[in-house]
């Protein structure tokens, strides 16, 4: 029995290549003298008749096979899904409340208050509402970013779907496909993320720091 091709099956029983009724048991490298009545997978066709290669046990999936090292591996669509968030950091600088005061008579004296009112400017409004488009077209751009892998090679891509939990999760998980099929590259969009999550706390701490710094100088001026 030829045992070309095979390499790289699990052990298992398989239908047997000399074409009895049976299954013979694949012991990883070489089919052995056991055989067996059909068991549970008898009915995954094709089956192993000669010329074929066995038929894998349920659950199995074979090794994803490597890509050309001229594919690319990148495209403008996992640069933009990576990137969006630096609309949210471009928002952020661009939100500069006026801080201002309103007099309030609570115990008969006139104090200093905050107005809450202050922090909603229209930069303030674009912040927060910028979150729900970015979201949703991070979803659609990686359904087209996991068909355009499929088209380059890429068997079993990273599902889409898992972008709904967010960005971060689908970069990651596409990248590592991605290093599987293409020893040595596909993990940059993980470092760029890195690299932008990174500069979006920044951003965020001294946008707070100096929000609150310039609070308190309104209301000691009074």
């Amino acid at each position: 029995m030829s045992e070309a091709g095979n390499q790289g099956i699990p052990p298992g029983w398989y239908n047997d290549p000399a074409g009895s009724p049976q299954q013979r048991w694949w012991n990883g490298t070489a089919w052995t003298d056991q055989l067996s009545q059909p068991g549970p997978y008898a009915g995954y066709q094709p089956g192993y008749q000669p010329g074929y290669q066995p038929v894998y046990q349920q659950g199995y999936q074979p090794e994803r096979p490597t890509i050309s090292a001229q594919t690319p591996v990148y495209n403008p669509l996992i640069w933009i899904i990576t990137l969006l968030p630096l609309v949210s950091i471009a928002l952020m600088l661009a939100w500069n409340p006026d801080f201002s005061t309103l007099y309030v008579d609570p115990t008969g004296e006139y104090s200093p208050m905050m107005d809450p009112g202050a922090v909603f400017t229209p930069a303030y409004m674009l912040l927060v509402g910028s979150s729900f488009p970015i979201y949703g077209a991070s979803v659609v751009l990686a359904y087209f970013d996991s068909e355009r892998l499929k088209k380059d090679g890429v068997v079993r891509p990273f599902h889409w779907a898992w972008c709904f939990l967010g960005a971060a999760v689908y970069v990651i998980g596409r990248s590592v496909i991605v290093r599987k099929v293409a020893p040595g590259r596909g993990l940059l969009p993980v470092w760029v993320m890195i690299g932008v999550i990174v500069l979006s706390i920044v951003v965020s701490t001294v946008k707070m720091s100096v929000m609150m710094s310039s609070m308190v100088d309104t209301i000691s001026t009074y």
